[in-house]
């Protein structure tokens, strides 16, 4: 947790009034905090209550006296005195004044009649909307879900064909009939009941080659995701399997703590291989007709919109007219990143005439283009680290190195929205008497301001994904859904538990969100990025299959109670036998049962309570001599997937977890 510095926090002094606020670092309460247009758009008017004014602020903060008002006041009119050469007399002006690229004050607007729709910023109603929905989307359903138009498709792609040494077998054939029938009659939400071992990916896989309809296999973490991508990938090495997980190795959260006064900047670790897998997937979704989505819960957050990622291609043939200048700038603008040493994904290099471009969907293959003056002469793909030359190609598509790319005029008017949104919220919370928090907000937005002009991007820059995507207050962020074509097929495995985690991505985003804006630190519109509450996935999504050993009440309530059953197993194997023995002699008991599993040619899987358990325990049974790996959340993405071949291998025996 990054505090404060203590240098900004200097001794007060009487004579300086200035160095209130070095001495003032906790954030004022105000008297009354009404909802600004973007907030009461997201707790909706029909929460809006008269009789409460409090915030979303953990505890309660003193509020500044009237002297320290003045001194701030004094503060910021002697900041923008020196940086614009001229005073203003109104400390509201003087709050709200933003900066744009030149420098130029922001005009402070009139107070617009729909700038607070009456819903104050309560406890009570932020709890009612968490708890029961808006009711806009749950009863009333004024809205459809935005359905973009998509690009006409490059590449078409194949028919669905599964490859496999089985047939099925057991309750498979059975299952497989009645979920094709359930989809060819348009049945919005089925249940696969399958007991565990009973085959119920193939039954998937097969499902899918029958209807010939793209797929989302959405699973409820990324461990059962890579597995899932591996079988998937095994059955249809043909088609398009893609894989959409979090890319994140490490992510700790933007957060402020009002109790403590302690801000909390965004760490995070961002893993290439996966942000590939994620360009990739998307590019799929836009070129091919025969593509599956492995994806985790995560897919319900926002990415960049169709509209702008689509928006935000160009291709280039044989024998085109281009100039090398408006090619190069033409990839600056994807974001690719101009290199001489590190040809890495997501870059280009020029050697004279000879354009080299690394995509971000590729990870063993890059494109050179050769220019003839003004003419494209030839296009090869090759290998990056030989440079050997691997296909002659006569078209190329170039997809953004970012979803979160915008178009210029886009981004202009993101710019021009983003403004607006600022001088309303500067002066909301002068009048409030809150002018730390003024101070602070304009301070923070009109840098990420300069940002976006000079370079297109800034850090954050998904707070401001609203605007870039044109929603209005309170609409769902774009996200993967929006991208799967209309005849989609979603399947929920283990849907009893990734269902219930949809439900709850939206409450502990939203109540992190909004405590940053009430104090100041991001602007309202930053809560509009966010996943999809979870009447808006109901909402978006396709046709349905819900795959679980014990599905919850809410899928079978769903289909009227009605579920396909497959509980005999391909193989023919019962539940084995669970035994309870003490607890007195259970490590010995374990290192003897490991052991002669092992001499069996099998493998075994130890769970335990802690971390530090699974760790302590592979040390001791490594040190007896057994071939032993542990697994727990500290492993990342990628390293678990390699663990998990590994032990099918046999390069193990024994996994602690």
């Amino acid at each position: 947790m990054a505090k404060r510095p203590d240098s900004s926090r200097p001794v007060k002094s009487g004579k300086d009034p200035h160095a209130i606020i070095h001495t003032r670092a906790k954030a004022s309460k105000p008297l009354q905090k009404p909802l600004d247009q973007h907030l009461a758009a997201l707790l909706n008017p029909a929460l809006t209550s008269e009789t409460s004014r409090d915030g979303f602020g953990e505890a309660p903060q003193a509020a500044f006296t009237a002297s320290e008002n003045e001194a701030l006041r004094s503060l910021l009119s002697t900041r923008l005195e020196r940086e614009e050469g001229e005073a203003s007399p109104d400390p509201s002006a003087v709050a709200a004044g933003g900066a744009n690229r030149k420098g130029e004050r922001l005009p402070t607007l009139p107070p617009s009649p729909d700038a607070l729709i009456g819903a104050p910023a309560t406890v009570e109603a932020l709890s009612k909307l968490l708890t029961e929905g808006d009711p806009r989307i749950s009863k009333d359903r004024p809205w459809m879900p935005h359905r973009p138009p998509r690009p006409e498709k490059t590449e078409g792609g194949i028919r669905f064909a599964s490859v496999s040494g089985y047939e099925p077998a057991g309750d498979q054939p059975q299952a497989i009939a009645e979920l094709v029938d359930g989809v060819r009659r348009f049945e919005r939400d089925q249940v696969l009941l399958g007991v565990t071992g009973s085959g119920k990916t193939f039954t998937m896989a097969k499902v899918i080659e029958a209807t010939q309809r793209p797929a989302l296999i959405l699973a409820p973490n990324k461990t059962l995701a890579a597995q899932l991508y591996g079988e998937f990938k095994s059955f249809f090495p043909n088609n398009a399997v893609e894989y959409f997980v979090s890319y994140y190795d490490y992510y700790q959260p933007e957060a402020y703590v009002p109790r403590t006064d302690t801000y909390i900047e965004k760490e995070s670790s961002i893993n290439e291989q996966i942000d590939r897998m994620r360009h990739a997937a998307t590019r799929a979704l836009m070129e091919r007709d025969d593509v599956i989505i492995v994806a985790s819960v995560s897919c319900i957050y926002g990415i960049g919109s169709v509209e702008t990622y689509t928006a935000m291609t160009f291709g280039v043939k044989v024998g085109d007219k281009l100039e090398q200048r408006q090619l190069i700038a033409d990839l600056v603008a994807l974001q690719y990143r101009r290199t001489q040493g590190d040809f890495a994904r997501g870059s280009f290099r020029v050697r004279g005439d000879v354009i080299e471009v690394f995509p971000a969907h590729y990870e063993d293959r890059a494109w050179r283009l050769s220019l003839f003056g003004d003419e494209v002469e030839s296009i090869a793909e090759f290998d990056p680290l030989t440079g050997q030359k691997t296909a002659e190609l006569d078209y190329v598509k170039f997809y953004a190195n970012s979803h979160y790319v915008t178009p210029r005029p886009t981004l202009l008017q993101s710019i021009k929205g983003i403004k607006e949104e600022l001088r309303a919220r500067l002066d909301d919370l002068v009048r409030s008497g809150r002018l730390l928090e003024a101070q602070r907000l304009e301070q923070r937005t009109t840098f990420d301001l300069e940002m976006l002009e000079t370079t297109g991007s800034c850090a954050g820059i998904e707070n401001y994904s609203r605007w870039l995507t044109g929603r209005k207050p309170g609409e769902p962020p774009p996200t993967l859904f929006e991208y799967l074509p209309d005849n989609a097929l979603v399947f929920t495995d283990e849907s009893h538990v990734t269902i219930p985690q949809i439900g709850g991505m939206y409450r502990g985003d939203f109540r992190r969100k909004a405590t940053l804006a009430e104090y100041g630190f991001r602007l309202p519109s930053c809560m509009d990025n966010r996943p999809l509450r979870f009447e808006e996935w109901e909402a978006m999504r396709p046709q349905t299959v819900h795959v679980s050993a014990t599905p919850a009440h809410w899928e079978l309530e769903r289909t009227g109670g009605v579920f396909v059953e497959q509980v005999i197993r391909p193989t023919g194997l019962i539940d084995p036998q669970v035994e309870l023995r003490p607890a007195r002699s259970q490590v010995d008991d374990l290192l003897g049962e490991v052991k002669a599993v092992a001499a069996k040619g099998y493998r075994s899987l130890v769970t335990v309570l802690t971390k530090r358990m699974a760790e302590d325990l592979t040390e001791y049974l490594h040190e007896h001599g057994v071939r032993v790996r542990y697994m727990h959340s500290d492993i990342d993405t990628i390293e678990r997937i390699e663990i998990i071949r590994d032990l099918r291998l046999g390069t193990f025996d024994v996994l602690v977890g």
